[in-house]
């Protein structure tokens, strides 16, 4: 029996039955070799750091990321083995014919932790007084702005009925399911008192759920509950029996009876506990891939388990069009210089050194197994030839004019710089060292300043840094990653002079390049096209761009590798923290 099949038979059956559970929803993905689970058993997992707080909005950190895709749900889920766009609180939608109005149907009967009932009250209250809050630190108020015949105008969100949501958008947004997924609903009743709506200050809201709340006040509508935390040492979380997912069996979801996570900072102290069995499962790198498929080989109770990724952070070298160095800025934001510094980087080493081979050349930035958006640009990059890397800076006139090794920008400025990267990441720390001994060959010189990884992002975003390799997430849909790719993006870090003067101020166009107005077009066309063949082409269109003039300069895609014991079975690697991404209620222990 089909898939298809197998669910409307389950849900009338439990419909039948008289369970009480909200309108289920039945899944299996027999394709990633998911079978139905024992129910019993808890799982521990790793976290970090402790969690600044309990509530996802109040705080960007991955750790209230992992601990958020737990406890809540958002309205959109993405299938496990295609990552379709499929129903998650919302069972079911609409979509105006002019594209501009987007309506919900939610499911019924879920329930919020302590029983109160999830409506369209706190779909709306979410939207509009959390992640509309532009105070909201981890909110995401510029999303919800489009711009309309150069006026910004808001995305407007109402309750048509208690389990009806109606969107109004200004225009047509072609990705704006994936948008609206990428977000967890949250309780009004519980988090009203610190919004605007009631009575708080814009900025309150990030008050919410410190870690020293009473646990009962933080609720989800998730398949795992909050019930214990020890600072610096545990949270624990317990099955929600009311929740509304099954497998095709009929058994509802999760399988587990809970999670427990507990706090260890350091990657050496969590593969310590993971070897000594106290961790179930833990998310490794390639270069640790070697150790634990011996222990493997040589009869541990665990397996390791890789396998090509959508998601994770491929690394990119960049260098800051806008260094405080105006000898450096000169020579960074010319394209033939960053053309030039291409053909030091040596790929194949990264991935068979750093990686053990487990990674793959990356897109520009599109994940190769990205079968939608991705482009083969490989054949326009440059690949590692340090005489073509010193050809090409002779060219530019950047020689050695006193002969001590190191070439000059002037005659009496060396190129010399800082290469920035994270200390506490073992590839990063590998790639950068790669990169300082390869650029040395052809005469110039990188000196290494490493800092926590953590700091890297807002170290570029402050623009405190001269050249330095970091990495952002791939997601699905090319849309999803604007605010990065798109010349004056709040996160396009490299050029910064491209960002508005202020709130609300558009991109400073004087300052782009023909192909950074050109990627700009791109990706304002990309939002409102709905040709979907049309759309990818657009895309394909700006990954060419990319490699050919080389912003950053893509390294590597490293493969997803976990390693997990035996008896925890249906195991998907996951990065934990990419919303709708979740296979955990499908794991179990025997």
């Amino acid at each position: 029996m089909s898939r298809r099949l197998i669910v409307p038979i389950l849900v009338a059956a439990l419909a039948l039955g008289g369970l009480a559970w909200a309108q289920p929803k039945v899944e299996s993905y027999p394709g990633l070799g998911m079978v139905p689970g024992t129910p019993g058993g808890t799982l521990t997992l790793a976290l970090g750091d402790s969690p600044p707080r309990f509530f996802y909005y109040g705080e960007i950190s991955a750790v209230s990321q992992r601990l958020t895709m737990q406890m809540f749900d958002p309205l959109i889920y993405l299938d496990l083995e295609t990552y379709d766009l499929v129903p998650g609180l919302a069972r079911d939608w609409s979509i105006s014919d002019d594209g501009l109005v987007y309506t919900l149907f939610l499911r019924e009967g879920i329930v919020w932790h302590d029983g109160v009932p999830f409506t369209a009250d706190d779909v709306v209250f979410t939207f509009e007084q959390i992640i509309k809050n532009p105070e909201a630190r981890a909110g995401d108020a510029a999303t919800f702005i489009m711009t309309v015949d150069g006026e910004p105008r808001p995305v407007t969100f109402e309750a048509v009925d208690d389990l009806t949501v109606r969107i109004t958008l200004p225009r047509p947004s072609a990705p704006f399911l994936q948008v609206v997924g990428a977000f967890y609903p949250m309780p009004k009743h519980k988090l009203l008192p610190f919004s605007v709506e009631g009575g708080a200050q814009p900025a309150d809201i990030n008050n919410a759920w410190p870690t020293d709340v009473d646990l009962s006040e933080v609720v989800g509508t998730g398949a795992f509950m909050l019930r214990e935390y020890v600072p610096g040492q545990l949270v624990r979380l317990v099955r929600n029996p009311d929740y509304w997912r099954f497998d095709e069996a009929g058994t509802q979801l999760p399988y587990l009876d809970g999670l427990n996570y507990l706090i260890v900072p350091g990657t050496d102290a969590q593969v310590a506990q993971f070897l000594a069995g106290n961790l179930d499962q833990l998310n490794i790198t390639g270069a640790q891939f070697p150790d634990f498929k011996s222990r493997e080989l040589a009869g541990a109770a665990f397996r390791v388990v890789s396998a090509r990724a959508l998601f994770g952070s491929p690394p990119h070298l960049a260098f800051n069009f806008n260094a405080t160095d105006p000898d450096l800025a000169r020579v960074f934001s010319d394209v033939a210089f960053r053309q030039a510094m291409e053909y030091a980087v040596d790929r194949m080493r990264v991935i068979d050194d750093v990686y053990n081979g487990l990674a793959e050349l990356p897109g520009t930035p599109t994940a190769p197994v990205n079968a939608a958006f991705y482009e083969d640009t490989t054949g326009l990059m440059r690949m590692y030839d340090l005489e073509a890397a010193a050809a090409a800076l002779d060219a530019l006139g950047l020689v050695d004019t006193n002969g001590n090794g190191v070439r000059n920008i002037t005659p009496t400025r060396e190129l010399e710089f800082t290469l920035t990267y994270g200390n506490d990441s073992p590839p990063l720390t590998d790639i950068a060292t790669i990169l300082q001994n390869d650029f040395a060959e052809i005469g110039v010189k990188a000196n290494l300043q490493g800092i926590p990884a953590g700091t890297l992002i807002g170290t570029g975003l402050s623009g405190d840094y001269e050249a330095i390799v970091l990495g952002f997430g791939n997601l699905r849909d090319p849309e999803q990653r604007k605010p990065i790719w798109q010349p004056g993006g709040s996160l396009y870090y490299w050029h910064r002079a491209t960002q508005p003067a202020g709130q609300g101020d558009p991109p400073n166009f004087d300052v782009m390049a023909d192909w950074e107005l050109r990627i700009y077009e791109i990706f304002d066309q990309g939002t409102t096209m709905v040709d979907p063949v049309a759309r990818a082409e657009l895309y394909r269109e700006w990954q060419r761009l990319n490699a050919i003039n080389v912003p950053v300069i893509m390294i590597a895609k490293q493969s997803d590798v976990g390693a997990v014991y035996n008896n925890v079975h249906n195991y998907v690697y996951s990065l934990g923290v990419n919303v709708g991404y979740n296979p955990v209620p499908f794991m179990f222990k025997r």
